[in-house]
């Protein structure tokens, strides 16, 4: 099964809007891949979705990703790769997904690309995710 870490971009817009980053947690519900979380990751989506979300959102919020995250294979870091993108959170998805030998699903190509350079990952857009979810 495809095992993949997912950007906290995408995380935040598919627990919040509708489209393609909602069909990623959407495959997530369904466990349709592996999600790889390691503890950084997991505080990094939780510090996002409390500081961008009011508080009525912001308590929804936190418990879908409670219920996302008993979801997910939970990822120990043997191997540090910091740093290696040009903003240091992204550093967390890349450094999560070497260790799992997982894809990163991301919004963010321009700083994440630098996995697949540096690192061998494969870093899709939700629309290549999805795609090669249906396949």
């Amino acid at each position: 099964m495809l095992r993949a870490v997912i950007d906290t971009n995408v995380l935040f817009e598919g627990l919040t809007k509708v489209g393609t980053c909602s069909a990623v947690v959407d495959a997530w519900v369904a466990r349709g891949f592996v999600p790889c979380v390691s503890t950084t990751l997991a505080l990094e989506y939780e510090e996002v979705l409390t500081g961008k979300l009011g508080p009525g959102k912001r308590e929804r919020a936190a418990g879908a990703l409670q219920a996302l995250l008993k979801r997910a294979e939970w990822v120990p870091i043997y191997r540090r790769v910091r740093p290696v993108s040009p903003d240091p959170d992204d550093d967390f998805v890349l450094e999560c997904a070497f260790n799992a030998r997982a894809v990163v699903v991301t919004r963010n190509l321009k700083d994440l690309k630098v996995g697949e350079e540096v690192l061998g990952l494969d870093v899709w857009t939700p629309d290549q995710f999805i795609h090669e979810l249906k396949r």
